[in-house]
């Protein structure tokens, strides 16, 4: 109290000109320009993580014809050709890694960092790669897999918490768009490289990425955030220092308001019981998941990853199944970027019932083709363009909305302290669906046809709209509060 005193005194005690000069200095730290480079740089580095996962989970897609060719194709590593039972195996076990490892990274990246738990993703990801690389048999393969879903589940959980708490706000959404830019880019890479390279080969051009995500992010920094729930004041300053190109004097208040909010989100801590106790946790628990059900019963794995076995089951067209399956992944990657160019000026439902309606009626195109070949046994020659232009117009149709924008409702409509819950649970029911659709599509593509596959992906994403229309609040240009109190009923 002395030396505030002492400090007051003083500071009145100083001639007009040394106060006018005190207050410009303040002003000039606090006014510090600094620099974003090293924020967007940490999210890159950070985002090739999930970009190796989208790799792991499109590896498939170019070799699975080839695994399953008889004679056997002298790059099957396997010896023999594989059934679509085993087919459907190799496409679907990463997301039991994921499904089983999804509450596991939040809890280590509390223990350890975020950035710790990221660099350790790799371990789980190049031992993967080796598996599947060196492997003979088809076990192998199937672990080789599983424990892909392992760092999948890390890239998941964490990058998004790790660029949120790294951006200053005015870059905080361009780095949170990162994340479908670059897991979308993944797949892209797969189906690019993966017919025109010996097996072996393929898998150390997959392996690349995760090494190249080792050494581009080693040396960023851990997210402050962790240091303040640490109590590592000093460790908080330098890391913001690094992270905004200023000087100590010009992030101590940002360092004191970071802690402050971590104090308080100690003391609102919610658990995972409390979205089933609060009314309206609750209510927004069963939209939102009901929302995620619908996205991942569109069929997007199904098209994504089994798209060169649907293009070879399709006939003969003017471009190869591999150029086509290319395609597919480009127009997916290119839909995501659209996204972020109008999610704020037309709003999430309105994208929404747009991508579900695109969705399926691409999706009942592609069921009544099969139809006419397989179950009408019609003439389809003269339409042979149908089955490329249904499924890159339904990769579009998703990534405009279902993809990007069911995430987005997430951030925008749980409370923070319920938000990481809130997202564990929707991974674990996404990964659930992924592995649903991705294993038993195959068997009721042999039982019922490839058309009746289709025709319910189709069926869903019209009740998809139905559900938006009636249930689904928009959020977009609306407070917490706001989208709280109209989810409880209240007037405001």
């Amino acid at each position: 109290m002395e030396k505030l005193d002492n400090s007051m005194t003083y500071q009145s005690d100083l001639p007009e000109s040394r106060k006018v000069s005190c207050i410009s200095g303040n002003t000039a730290k606090n006014n510090e320009k600094g620099s974003k480079t090293l924020q967007l740089f940490a999210a890159m580095a950070a985002n090739i993580c999930v970009m190796a996962s989208g790799i792991s989970m499109g590896w498939q897609t170019p070799l699975l014809l080839m695994l399953q060719e008889d004679p056997v194709n002298e790059d099957n590593p396997i010896g023999r050709p594989i059934t679509e039972e085993e087919a459907s195996w190799i496409v679907s076990l990463p997301y039991i890694g994921t499904w089983v490892s999804c509450f596991v990274p939040g809890y280590l990246s509390d223990r350890f960092g975020r950035r710790t738990v990221l660099l350790a993703s790799v371990v789980p990801s190049l031992l993967s790669w080796a598996l599947v690389g060196l492997g003979t048999s088809i076990e192998v393969l199937y672990a080789a897999r599983f424990i892909s879903g392992l760092s999948i589940s890390i890239s998941f959980a964490l990058l998004p918490i790790y660029c949120g708490e790294i951006a200053e706000p005015e870059i905080r959404g361009i780095l949170g768009s990162f994340f479908e830019i670059f897991i979308n880019a993944g797949p892209v890479f797969a189906f690019s490289i993966g017919p025109y390279v010996s097996y072996t080969n393929y898998c150390i051009a997959c392996a690349a990425s995760p090494a190249l995500f080792f050494i581009l992010f080693f040396g960023m920094p851990e997210s402050p955030y962790y240091f303040a729930a640490k109590g590592r004041k000093e460790e908080l300053i330098k890391v913001l220092e690094r992270l905004r190109g200023k000087s100590r004097e010009a992030v101590e208040k940002e360092a004191d308001e970071i802690e402050i909010a971590v104090q308080e989100s100690f003391r609102n801590k919610a658990t995972v019981m409390d979205l089933f106790r609060n009314k309206v946790n609750f209510k927004v628990l069963v939209l939102t998941s009901i929302l995620f059900i619908f996205q991942q019963l569109s069929g997007i794995t199904v098209v994504l990853f089994y798209s060169e076995i649907i293009f070879a089951s399709a006939g003969e067209f003017s471009l190869s199944t591999s150029v086509q399956t290319i395609l597919v992944g480009v127009f997916q990657f290119l839909g995501t970027c659209f996204n972020p160019l109008v999610i704020d000026r037309l709003g999430r439902r309105i994208l929404l019932i747009v991508s579900s309606a695109g969705s399926a009626i691409c999706l009942g195109l592609l069921g009544l083709f099969f139809y006419l070949k397989d179950a009408a046994k019609s003439d389809v020659s003269n339409l042979g363009w149908l089955p490329i232009f249904s499924m890159l117009a339904f990769m579009v149709s998703y990534s405009i909305g279902l993809g990007p924008v069911s995430w987005t409702i997430i951030g925008e409509i749980y409370s923070q302290e319920i938000k990481a819950k809130a997202s564990t649970i929707f991974v674990f029911i996404c990964c659930a669906l992924l592995f649903t659709t991705s294993k038993y599509f195959t068997n009721v593509a042999s039982a019922f046809g490839l058309y009746t596959a289709f025709w319910i992906f189709a069926v869903c994403s019209l009740l998809c709209i139905l559900f938006i229309i009636f249930f689904l609040p928009e959020t977009k240009g609306k407070s917490l509060q706001q989208i709280q109190d109209e989810l409880s009923g209240k007037k405001r």
